[in-house]
């Protein structure tokens, strides 16, 4: 150590350097201590300007918001259950980034609450959420706490605002944040018969799943608007994953009489479902048409690439996260957000041979 060190160190001693305060806070971001507070707590009451300088003066400073503090003044924890079905399905990457930005902004974390099935976690996030854990929760698992799929069941009983998002729960007079499902399927299967398919094969999603229903709704209103009689052997059951697409690709390559086209209710099915064909020698879309449904990430890169529906996924986030703040912070909210989708035409669907 030179010199200039030790005398630094002989002056300061051992005493150890002062936490930071608000009060240092306020005095380099120029603003109140009340400004500093509201930056924390509701970020969306300052300035854009004030806010930066108060985070900025956070960084310098090293201040340390007390949240312990915070949570015993205000009577709330600042933290959102996000309840998903299986956290490792890629289609809720972007709908997460979507909440997590619009509960950032006004102050609020997020914790994620991963169902993967089990009656035991849900029965957890239940207790969890009813302890009084989390001011409010973002619901994707398409029912209630303490319900089944079908709506049967008694839900728990819970004290604090919820959302419903991409899965609507029929009769819960909560804010519902979705798309049209059933619109969107038909578009597809339209599309699909204007290229001169009437062979449109239909590869499904859980049977019990609200999003299911609706889609195979769409996909009769398309064939019968194609003027397309419907046929329940084009009918191929999956649950959204690449494992049934690969299992429904096994089915058509063993079938004699095989469908010009397919609508797959996934793109993760989708997906499975080309790899499976195309490894059995069977061309997409030369031989097959195939067509998915989300617009994941992996759906532009895969070969070839999937004419799909696209779902606004971020938005989708940004839209539930904005209705539970308007409910936590005591403002009305619309009991139902439907967003547009959009058609996108790639290269795995080509007209009739």
């Amino acid at each position: 150590m030179d010199e200039a060190g030790q005398a630094d160190r002989a002056e300061q001693g051992d005493r150890p350097l002062r936490v930071a305060r608000i009060q240092d806070v306020a005095k380099l971001a120029e603003v109140s201590t009340a400004t500093v507070s509201r930056a924390l707590a509701s970020p969306e009451r300052v300035s854009p300007e004030a806010r930066a300088r108060v985070f900025e003066a956070i960084a310098k400073t090293g201040y340390v918001p007390n949240p312990a503090a915070r949570t015993l003044r205000s009577q709330k924890t600042y933290m959102v259950l996000v309840v998903l079905p299986d956290l490792a399905n890629t289609f809720f990457s972007r709908i997460l980034r979507g909440i997590e930005e619009t509960l950032f902004e006004a102050g609020y974390g997020m914790i994620i609450g991963d169902l993967d099935g089990s009656p035991e976690k849900e029965a957890h996030f239940s207790a969890f959420t009813g302890a009084g854990r989390v001011d409010g929760a973002i619901l994707l698992n398409g029912h209630l706490f303490g319900q089944r799929r079908d709506g049967s069941g008694q839900a728990a009983r819970l004290s604090i605002p919820l959302v419903a998002l991409c899965e609507a729960i029929p009769g819960a007079d909560i804010p519902q944040i979705e798309i049209d499902n059933r619109e969107a399927a038909r578009r597809m299967t339209e599309h699909l018969a204007s290229l001169g398919h009437s062979r449109i094969a239909y590869l499904s999603g859980p049977p019990e799943n609200v999003l299911e229903r609706e889609r195979f709704k769409g996909y009769q209103d398309g064939l019968e608007a194609a003027g397309i009689a419907f046929d329940p052997s084009l009918v191929i059951p999956g649950d959204f994953t690449i494992g049934s697409g690969v299992t429904a690709g096994q089915d058509l390559v063993a079938r004699a009489k095989r469908p010009t086209a397919v609508f797959c209710t996934s793109d993760e099915m989708a997906i499975g479902l080309m790899r499976t064909l195309l490894s059995a020698g069977i061309r997409v879309p030369e031989d097959m048409s195939v067509a998915g449904f989300d617009d994941i990430e992996f759906a532009a890169v895969a070969e070839p690439a999937l004419t799909t529906i696209h779902q606004p996924r971020r938005e989708l986030g940004q839209a539930a996260a904005s209705a539970l703040i308007d409910l936590l912070q005591g403002r009305p909210s619309p009991r139902s957000i439907r967003l547009d989708t959009e058609l996108v035409i790639r290269d795995s669907v080509a007209p009739l041979r």
